[in-house]
């Protein structure tokens, strides 16, 4: 699946189930995609980087495909106690630390999904 920001196509690997939401980027690096999508329902969420080994930018979208919020440059975290990143959206896109910075995307930039 390809999402679009700006003019930016990134080829996302999606988390569709409850499983592949909770592991999300754990133990992973960003091998033959740009970014991971996860499909998370309508609501407010919360997403962490438990056992994740590179920094990640956390975009919250919503159902509009409008980003609500982002939280750049994410540490990994290899504690129990790990910090949570929450917003409200239907879907979640983690991409490398400082993409967005880098590529200007911000809040209110609105998102298109090509399969």
């Amino acid at each position: 699946m390809f999402v679009r920001i700006n003019d930016i196509n990134l080829k996302t690997k999606t988390c569709l189930t409850k499983i592949s939401r909770e592991e999300g980027m754990m133990r992973k690096t960003f091998t033959n995609f740009d970014g991971m999508l996860f499909f998370m329902g309508s609501g407010s969420h919360c997403m962490y980087m438990k056992n994740c080994i590179i920094p990640l930018d956390i975009i919250f979208i919503d159902s509009n495909l409008n980003i609500v919020d982002i939280f750049n440059d994410c540490e990994p975290c290899k504690t129990d106690n790990c910090p949570n990143y929450c917003s409200s959206g239907e879907y979640v896109l983690e991409l490398p630390g400082g993409f967005c910075q880098k590529n200007n995307i911000v809040a209110g930039d609105v998102c298109s999904f090509d399969i």
